[in-house]
């Protein structure tokens, strides 16, 4: 890039002095425009100048100085390269128009920025390049196109204040998707995870207990709640050692009455949340209805029914098979039936029994009616033997007591004293073996699954359906977990770790508003997230944009659906980019679902 003073004639007022540049872009070649209009020299002088040629000549020069200083600059404070990709989720964020309510929400703060910019700012930088809180404010969102720059202190401020009433944003968010969309509250999906902190200790929200990846480190549990669509509804946090079931009821009771929630709701939960307690709040207390997957391993199931799963195959009990178009076997499933008075009967009188309150002295007793349906997947029973067999091979290598509690429990094993005695107080050996009958029953069950619901009257292969759908609550964790790094937390306040979710919890929820409503299920999250991460540009020597992204499946279909005829294009403006930052999905949106405000 170099400056140059321009001389023409283009009237009879005489010369008339324009500084240019040159320009030389890659597959081109070298273009000029103008840079800065003078005026006619007769004109300049007389406004004062006495030799205009000159004095503009040494403009040029200190132009084309500083030019070529910029030309030799290896290093700067600030990367060329800047995330644009990020304009996906913006435009839904937009869309929903919450900001003025988040800032209200918010206003107690009284920051000296917009609290919804930096919530929507926090939520690129997650989205486009997870990592700690400094890591954001040093280099991710300074190169995310447009930003502002934020300081750390700013930053660890908002996600504290964030966090210490973040259900407050959670109703902003559901009311402003609801204002969109009629949103479906006949069925609803739940499920819990935990995450592990790297620190040795507890504290009051991070506890010790059964950990998702079996680690040994203070836990704090999640429950996420989805609506009939599969959008996240709800989440709440617990300390690691609190069981999971009682957030079931706790989360739908809130949910149906932030919500005015009148009708019956079906809750769809794994075998994790299945309890006679949740059974009943969900039939006796909120006369709701249930699916619920139920364990055909250990105790738990009647020889009756193990016996109708496994053998009793007869003209009431028949496996419906589901194929693919080359006949290969998806899955199969049979309902439990009998005849009554010579008619079939699909659903049967079960007893449970729990106590309503923890201090109850006494179990309260109940009945319902419910249909039972198992289900047998084969590639679920693949994965499931494999899982087995390899624990097996595990435990063959350990012969002796002592090592087994050295892996349970680590090297303070040495501090413990390991014996034996009968009856009579001898001394006896411990010896270990392998459980063969239990490894040969559990290989027995691979693939199996028992669906028990409350809804007697639905088609069994719907029923399976619904709760199939599970994977999508299974999928956010994931998500969550993975592509949005919700986990390490390098935070150790409680409200700052609760800010920092929330974050997490926003980010996906937007990106399945733009996965199952926007584009249809057609593009799933993770091509949606890995689109937006590499869709970057880099500023050029001419101040236009130079797109460094690649083109993919995902490209062509965001294109398409958007009507984005530049997207794909090497060079864009500054205006061109921001025209895409502001791109509209009003029209796109079916109006069949959309609600008006």
């Amino acid at each position: 890039m170099s400056f140059f003073l321009k001389k023409t004639t283009p009237s009879s007022k005489g010369v008339y002095l324009q500084i240019y540049e040159s320009v030389y872009i890659p597959g081109v070649g070298k273009r000029n425009h103008s840079y800065k209009s003078l005026g006619y020299l007769s004109d300049l002088i007389a406004s004062g100048i006495d030799n205009p040629i000159s004095h503009f000549q040494k403009e040029v020069d200190k132009l084309n100085e500083s030019s070529l200083k910029r030309k030799t600059l290896e290093i700067g404070d600030v990367s060329l390269s800047k995330n644009v990709g990020y304009f996906l989720f913006k435009i839904m964020f937009d869309y929903l128009n919450m900001d003025n309510d988040i800032n209200i929400v918010a206003s107690t703060l009284k920051p000296h920025y917009k609290f919804s910019e930096l919530l929507r700012a926090m939520c690129y930088a997650q989205i486009v390049n997870s990592s700690s809180k400094l890591k954001a404010c040093e280099s991710i969102i300074p190169n995310i196109y447009g930003m502002e720059n934020y300081t750390y202190d700013q930053i660890l401020d908002f996600v504290s204040f964030l966090g210490s009433d973040y259900h407050k944003y959670i109703e902003v968010l559901n009311k402003h998707i609801s204002n969109k969309w009629e949103r479906n509250f006949n069925k609803v999906y739940f499920d819990c995870t935990n995450y592990y902190f790297e620190i040795d200790l507890e504290n009051e929200f991070l506890r010790k207990g059964p950990s998702k990846e079996n680690r040994k480190s203070p836990l704090l549990g999640q429950a996420l709640l989805l609506d009939a669509d599969q959008i996240p509804l709800d989440t709440t946090f617990y300390p690691g050692n609190k069981s999971e079931k009682e957030y079931l009821r706790k989360r739908i009771e809130e949910m149906k009455v932030s919500n005015n929630v009148t009708g019956r709701v079906i809750h769809v939960a794994d075998k994790g949340l299945n309890c006679a307690r949740n059974i009943y709040s969900a039939v006796i207390e909120a006369n709701d209805g249930y699916i619920f997957s139920k364990s055909i391993r250990g105790t738990g199931l009647s020889n009756n029914l193990k016996e109708w799963i496994f053998k009793n195959d007869n003209d009431l009990n028949i496996w419906h098979e589901v194929r693919d178009y080359d006949g290969t076997l998806l899955y199969k499933y049979k309902e439990f039936a009998y005849y009554k008075n010579k008619e079939k009967v699909t659903y049967g009188k079960f007893e449970y029994h729990c106590k309503i309150n923890a201090d109850d002295e006494k179990e309260t007793y109940f009945t319902v009616n419910e249909k039972r349906i198992v289900t047998y997947n084969p590639v679920l029973a693949r994965k499931q033997r494999k899982e087995i067999l390899k624990e097996v091979e595990k435990l063959k290598d350990i012969v002796a007591y002592k090592t087994v509690m050295k892996k349970d429990i680590g090297d303070c094993a040495k501090y413990l004293n390991l014996e034996a005695v009968d009856k009579d107080g001898e001394k006896v050996k411990i010896a270990t073996s392998l459980n063969n009958e239990k490894i040969e029953q559990d290989l027995e069950f691979c693939g199996y699954n028992l669906i028990v619901t409350s809804e007697i009257n639905a088609d069994p292969l719907e029923i399976y359906k619904t709760y199939h759908n599970l994977w999508r609550i299974e999928e956010s964790f994931k998500i969550m977990k993975t592509y949005l790094e919700a986990r390490p937390v390098y935070l150790s306040d409680e409200d700052a770790i609760y800010g920092h979710f929330l974050i997490c919890y926003i980010s996906l929820t937007i990106l399945r508003l733009l996965e199952l409503k926007l584009f249809k299920d057609e593009i799933n999250v993770h091509n949606l997230i890995e689109f937006m991460r590499q869709y970057n540009f880099t500023k050029a020597r001419d101040e236009s944009y130079i797109n460094t992204s690649t083109k993919s499946r995902t490209y062509l279909k965001i294109k398409e659906k958007l009507g984005l005829s530049k997207l794909g294009h090497v060079y864009l403006t500054k205006k061109e980019i921001n025209d895409l930052l502001k791109t509209e999905i009003d029209d796109i949106l079916t109006p069949q679902s959309r609600v008006e405000s």
